[in-house]
């Protein structure tokens, strides 16, 4: 799994460099916020520019993400997901709980 990390002072953004967020990432993926959590990152901005389809074990690792940012009082924001991902995010009825931003700018602003 290919993952870009860039620490800031607020907020830790997340760069995932896979096309595909599937089975075969999600675990990893779930074990590097488990990570950073235990690190103390509170917000998290996760950048899906490159991902160009998730399915529902990308969408559970996504949640982790969430749940882990709202344990510890912070943000998870998810940031340039494509049409497909943020109609996956909609069927599933997680719009409401899910901060999705069309831009990691916008993600910043957000926190």
């Amino acid at each position: 799994m290919k993952l870009l990390l860039d620490k800031q002072e607020t907020y830790t953004l997340v760069r995932l460099e896979e096309e595909k967020l599937d089975s075969v990432i999600s675990p990893q993926l779930k074990s590097e916020l488990v990570f950073l959590n235990s690190e103390g990152v509170q917000n998290i901005i996760f950048d899906l520019s490159a991902v160009k389809y998730a399915d529902s074990s990308g969408l559970s690792a996504i949640l982790v993400g969430n749940r882990l940012c709202q344990s510890a009082e912070g943000s998870f924001v998810i940031a340039n997901a494509n049409s497909s991902i943020r109609k996956l995010i909609e069927i599933s009825q997680l719009e409401s709980i899910l901060k999705l931003t069309p831009s990691v700018e916008e993600g910043v602003a957000l926190l």
